[in-house]
């Protein structure tokens, strides 16, 4: 299975951080944020990555290269203006395939990607739900008998983890649209597993949380 990594956002709400620093370098522990994807889909046993990148993509290319480094080979999809999430995984399809792929967003930090999933008879995607943090109470999505729906009273937040079908993206244009819509349409299909992960995560979407998983992984660093 081939994983790809969305990693072309301006990073607006980091700023000021990211006036000068796409994102997905943001150091981490010691490391960018997006080097400690690259080394959990390495312990997965994924050996191909796709980055898409736009905002400061030149800085992003050069830290990370070819992906030797880390044990993987990263294949570059450059976007000339952000795509959204949908237009980006679609400009990307090529350098995928057709099987499903491990989609993970670039600005969640998890301390184990879950084991690759496949997919089951028709479905469309599975989903990787945690518990809703303080900044997302209300979460994302309900989870009955490792389905995804709209309707249980329960609900939880989507990880910024998943597998995908290409076949989730059919017909859609070419350009910028976001793949929210089409996940949730999947789901009322009843096309969407999901699973809870229940291990550390972190929406790394503000400093004051990238400077929180900081000061939560810094004993681990000593």
């Amino acid at each position: 299975m081939k994983a790809m990594i969305l990693a072309a956002g301006l990073g607006k709400r980091m700023r000021p951080l990211t006036d000068h620093c796409p994102k997905p370098l943001l150091p981490v522990a010691g490391k960018p944020l997006i080097v400690h994807h690259l080394e959990r889909l390495r312990e997965a046993g994924i050996h191909e990555v796709v980055i898409n990148v736009s905002y400061r993509a030149e800085q992003i290319i050069d830290a990370l290269g070819d992906g030797n480094a880390y044990g993987l080979r990263i294949h570059w999809s450059r976007e000339t203006a952000p795509l959204e999430t949908g237009g980006g995984i679609q400009q990307a399809l090529p350098l995928l395939g057709e099987a499903p792929f491990l989609l993970v967003n670039g600005d969640v930090w998890c301390a184990a990607l879950p084991a690759q999933h496949a997919l089951q008879g028709d479905d469309l995607a599975h989903l990787v739900l945690v518990e809703n943090p303080p900044h997302h109470a209300n979460g994302d999505f309900g989870l009955a008998v490792g389905r995804v729906n709209q309707t249980s009273t329960e609900r939880l937040t989507y990880a910024g983890i998943s597998v995908i079908h290409p076949a989730l993206l059919d017909g859609q244009p070419q350009g910028a649209f976001a793949l929210a819509p089409l996940l949730r349409a999947a789901i009322d299909n009843n096309r969407v597993s999901g699973e809870r992960y229940t291990g550390p995560w972190v929406d790394v979407g503000t400093p004051e949380r990238l400077t929180a998983l900081e000061n939560q992984l810094k004993p681990k660093q000593e």
